[in-house]
């Protein structure tokens, strides 16, 4: 399965999501998928657990899916309900699959 198929349908049954990503493990709430007006193609992720470059290893992420490494879907699953959610999410100028 490839990163669009993995990552969509981890959005669509609300599973979790275990990846590297600027060189530590994270476990991430999967929300919103898609690209901005660059092309990039993006996810927007609530953060459970794990590391964090900026200090704040819980909380909303927005991460660049081509840096994305060692992609797992989790058997956990989460009710796709957080605080500040935005199922429009204004970095994506496309959304391809959203909770």
């Amino acid at each position: 399965m490839g990163m669009y198929d993995a990552i969509s349908s981890a959005i669509k049954s609300r599973n979790l999501l275990r990846f590297t990503y600027d060189g530590g493990e994270r476990v991430v709430e999967p929300f919103c998928y898609g690209k901005n007006h660059k092309g990039t193609e993006l996810l927007r992720a609530y953060q459970i657990r794990g590391f964090s470059k900026s200090g704040r290893p819980t909380g909303w992420k927005l991460f660049d899916v081509k840096k994305i490494r060692s992609l797992k879907t989790e058997k956990d699953v989460f009710n796709g309900s957080r605080p500040q959610y935005n199922p429009n999410d204004s970095a994506m100028e496309i959304i391809y699959c959203n909770v």
